[in-house]
């Protein structure tokens, strides 16, 4: 129209423009990569106390695979990261700050007179670690960076192991639980036992729920899977949050099951069942049977998902064929 200028932007303009972005996010990378060599070094006695924990104790055996997975969730959404860095230094002033309270707990634990669990030692040096890290991504990089990567970044966490307390606390809940649900399968079959708490005696056995049948090293993997499997198959927040609040019955009934079964091979087969792999060794077996349940809640809320994102084409469709 006359007496109007179209501005137009060049496409190498454009293309500059691009190019400045995404070398300052190299910069802030390569200088990310920096900061957590040194800060690995800084954390070297926690680290290799940390390897130690995870090969002598069952329980944090998935440790080691913790940052495999988060690199690789990071590496698939890395197209959906922005170009423009833009330090977050409130957030990293907040998580330095958690993360030197954490380090001064860990070098108090050594400074301590009266001994505590290594747990406990290495727990807190690896939760300072997690938290520093934290906070020099939001130093460097920036909360709008961080923001498409937040899971895998959060995922972090599981690093961390979990404090005696922590882990008695769970033992306790579960091993109780179990035994609520173990006298229900048995009042449900109709088998002859008297329970006394946590002691089932049975015709030709006693059995006692003790802690190590607690099963939280199962349950706490399985949820860990049910984390990972939400993030990467679902996209509404209230499904991802019923698949991952679903292992915490689905490990209650796992455990019960797993009480009943030991109990019914016992009366009908022998005693010395008790003895058997399936006790001793039988955790793994039951960890698979469990999956099958939170295979087809998945299989489930995933469907139900895509029908309602279909409906909501198909609406979207109509309003805009619509006259």
């Amino acid at each position: 129209m006359k007496g109007e200028e179209k501005q137009r932007v060049s496409p190498s303009s454009v293309a500059d423009s691009v190019a400045i972005s995404y070398a300052t996010l190299s910069k802030r990378l390569r200088l990310f990569a920096v900061f957590a060599a040194l800060l690995c070094l800084a954390f070297i006695v926690p680290l290799i106390g940390l390897v130690r924990l995870s090969i002598t104790q069952a329980l944090h055996s998935h440790i080691p695979l913790i940052p495999v997975i988060s690199a690789y969730l990071i590496w698939l959404k890395r197209r959906e990261i922005p170009l423009n860095p833009t330090g977050s230094p409130a957030l990293a002033a907040v998580l330095f700050a958690i993360g030197l309270v954490a380090l001064n707990a860990y070098i108090a634990t050594g400074l301590a007179g009266t001994p505590r669990p290594v747990t406990d030692s290495v727990a807190a040096g690896i939760f300072a670690f997690v938290c520093f890290l934290w906070g020099g991504a939001l130093l460097l990089l920036g909360a709008s960076v961080l923001k498409p990567i937040a899971f895998p970044v959060a995922f972090l966490i599981f690093m961390v192991p979990m404090p005696t307390f922590v882990v008695e606390t769970i033992e306790v809940f579960l091993q109780h639980a179990s035994a609520e649900a173990a006298a229900l399968i048995f009042w449900i079959t109709g088998s002859t036992v008297f329970r006394d708490g946590l002691v089932f005696q049975l015709p030709g056995i006693t059995i006692q729920v003790a802690e190590e049948c607690s099963g939280i090293r199962s349950t706490y993997v399985l949820f860990i899977t049910s984390l990972l499997a939400g993030h990467l198959l679902l996209h509404s927040s209230w499904r991802r949050a019923l698949l991952a609040l679903f292992v915490i019955p689905l490990g209650i009934l796992r455990n019960g099951f797993r009480v009943y079964t030991i109990g019914w091979l016992c009366v009908h087969i022998s005693p010395t069942m008790i003895d058997s792999p399936i006790h001793r060794r039988g955790g793994p077996l039951f960890f698979v049977l469990s999956l099958i349940p939170l295979f087809l809640l998945l299989v489930w809320l995933y469907r139900a998902e895509r029908r309602g994102a279909e409906r909501q084409a198909s609406k979207g469709a109509g309003a805009d064929s619509a006259p």
